[in-house]
């Protein structure tokens, strides 16, 4: 088993355990999801962008246990959907690739219609 599969069944068992399946649907992951990353975006807020790329403390602590939340709620949605996230993840990247060509993307930061 993968570290992924083995982070997956755990999540399956942890909510199995608690009755949680009843409200595990994509619908309310999806949404507890979004409520975590703004949790994690609260770490960030009115930070400099240097700040931000040195986080310290207390703001390194927080922004690491809600990007677990993250990680969990979106391991947790792409189980409830059957999807593989890593797969996904690949796929996406060879299409971003073809949609920002290193060519005409380096050193940009517009949408691919606008190269």
């Amino acid at each position: 088993m993968t570290e992924l599969e083995t982070l997956r069944q755990q999540l399956r068992d942890f909510a199995g355990a608690r009755d949680w399946d009843q409200f595990h649907s994509p619908k309310n992951l999806a949404m507890a999801l979004s409520a975590e990353a703004g949790e994690l975006l609260e770490v960030f807020q009115w930070l400099t962008e240097e700040q931000s790329r040195a986080l310290a403390g207390d703001a390194r602590t927080a922004a690491s246990e809600e990007i677990a939340d993250v990680l969990l709620y979106l391991i947790r949605l792409a189980d409830q959907l059957d999807i593989d996230p890593i797969a996904a993840a690949h796929r996406k990247l060879d299409a971003n690739a073809r949609k920002y060509p290193v060519d005409k993307a380096r050193g940009s930061n517009k949408k691919y219609t606008e190269l």
